[in-house]
């Protein structure tokens, strides 16, 4: 049975004081979680902050990217190593806002897997597809390009460290979201490809829904037999609508 994970991604959000009072207040309600794992993944800059914040209750720690190498002159980045230093667990890798506004192809995002791997992280690596590329039909063709540039590099077993996030593009911070069926289409999809490369991996490896996902509609989404949990974008910077999400997962 895969334990379902709720992460999340505060994106380009924050302060000292909002750090704070929402990690204390997720802390508060966890009580009423039940068996889902909870993360958290601020910006840079709070990290340390938010992990004495975090120290003595269960939910993770996560960043939001890493850079693909350890160390060297690579200036502005932050590196896996360092991540594991102040307390991460969770790196995200791929994020559509990465691949479209910062230009990291799937290659990249590749290495970056594989440099979270190496520096003791576990990656959340994110697919998903366009509008445009569903309106095509070419959905599948899209997620399976990116989730193989990744076992290409590192194969199937890595997976097993691993968690993968569907974040159909056109779903992402609109109000849209994916219905159930499409979105457990694609998470079967996505099951399915590693199936066929290692189904033990495939069949324990977490398979996160992200895009618009809100207290309203997570336990619909949640129900489905290959979502395992969500990465939240806006909706984790309420605590009640973030704790209300995990709930549904729990």
């Amino acid at each position: 049975m895969r334990q379902k994970l709720v992460a999340g991604n505060w994106k380009l959000n924050g302060s000292l004081a909002m750090t704070r009072e929402l990690i204390g207040g997720i802390r508060a309600g966890m009580g009423e979680v039940g068996a889902a794992e909870v993360a958290v993944c601020p910006p840079y800059v709070y990290l340390p902050l938010a992990q004495g914040l975090l120290e003595g209750s269960a939910i993770r720690l996560g960043a939001q990217d890493v850079c693909d190498h350890d160390s060297g002159a690579f200036t502005g980045e932050v590196s896996a190593p360092m991540l594991e230093e102040v307390g991460c667990h969770y790196v995200i890798v791929g994020h559509s806002e990465r691949r479209s506004l910062y230009g990291d192809t799937d290659e990249l995002v590749a290495r970056k897997f594989e440099a979270a791997q190496r520096g003791g992280l576990v990656p959340i690596l994110c697919v998903g597809e366009l509008l445009e590329e569903r309106e095509q039909g070419i959905t599948e063709q899209v997620v399976g390009r990116q989730l193989d540039a990744v076992l290409e590099r590192v194969g199937a077993a890595a997976f097993a460290r691993a968690v993968v996030a569907y974040e159909p593009v056109w779903a992402i911070g609109t109000g849209r979201t994916a219905t159930p069926d499409q979105a457990e289409a694609v998470h079967v999809f996505i099951r399915e490809r590693l199936r066929a490369l290692d189904p033990g991996v495939a069949d324990g490896l977490r398979i996160l829904y992200g895009g618009s996902v809100k207290g309203g509609n997570a336990a619909e989404l949640f129900a489905q037999p290959n979502i395992d949990g969500g990465l939240i974008g806006g909706a984790s910077l309420q605590a009640d609508e973030f704790l209300t999400i995990c709930r549904a997962a729990g």
